[in-house]
């Protein structure tokens, strides 16, 4: 059974590694053959003022990692998601939903209502969140789920 844990910059090198094999595979494809540049990259996401870093640990192995923060607004605190990801031969498997359905109970317990992140509507992660009860906002390609 998979499990919910708080990760943190001194997880760069495992949480680096598996981006790196999640989204240089398809549907994604992109180069991160630049190793600064995706050090850069990650290190933009994580050390910002109020760090959200959480994984899916199956056994003594990550399989997924939620790179976030906290975010104050009008509707109340919320989670904005940057990036999300499950390791690619662990996708198709319900582990993106149990991670999901872990993050969100998590939240609910530290008092945050919303999750707030941006997908490309051509990539299988679209209709992911939308099956998750996330809402599309069309006007800015964007999901929101409120709970």
């Amino acid at each position: 059974m998979a499990t919910l844990v708080e990760l943190s910059i001194n997880d760069f090198k495992v949480i680096k590694d598996l981006f790196r094999s999640v989204f240089t595979a398809p549907p994604w494809n992109d180069d991160w053959s630049d190793d600064e540049q995706l050090d850069d990259y990650l290190k933009d996401l994580m050390m910002v003022r109020t760090p959200l870093i959480l994984g899916f640990m199956e056994g003594d192995g990550l399989v997924g990692v939620s790179i976030g923060n906290i975010r104050h607004w009008c509707r109340g605190t919320e989670y904005f998601i940057e990036e999300l990801f499950v390791r690619t031969d662990m996708q198709g498997r319900g582990f993106g939903t149990g991670f999901m359905k872990s993050i969100e109970n998590y939240l609910k317990v530290h008092g945050i209502r919303q999750i707030f992140l941006h997908t490309e509507r051509s990539k299988p992660s679209y209709e992911f969140y939308k099956k998750l009860g996330f809402t599309d906002l069309t006007e800015l390609a964007s999901f929101f789920k409120e709970f």
